[in-house]
């Protein structure tokens, strides 16, 4: 992962999933992955999770990410934007559950 902050919070996810024991992988990006997705799927005890990282608060989400992040929670899965330690907070107190 580039030394960037998106990837630098890249790295925490990764570090976080690995300790938990939570099962991921990473979308191609580009020409040969589906635009939208979000950086990180897991199954967590049965659910699919979804986690975008974003190098900051400011940076939202794109609409194309926003709508299958949405096609994700209508099925029944879960999406979490991450950017700092808090919202990383969230997401490994809802993955701990």
């Amino acid at each position: 992962m580039a030394n960037t902050p998106e990837g630098k919070i890249k790295r925490k996810v990764t570090k976080m999933l690995k300790e938990l024991g939570i099962w991921y992988f990473m979308p191609q990006a580009g020409p040969y992955g589906r635009a939208g997705v979000p950086d990180y799927i897991c199954c967590v005890k049965g659910e699919f999770v979804g986690i975008e990282c974003k190098a900051d608060h400011t940076r939202l989400p794109t609409k194309l990410q926003l709508q299958c992040m949405n096609q994700i929670e209508k099925s029944g899965g879960k999406c979490f934007v991450v950017y700092d330690d808090k919202s990383l907070g969230v997401v490994r107190t809802y993955v701990s559950r």
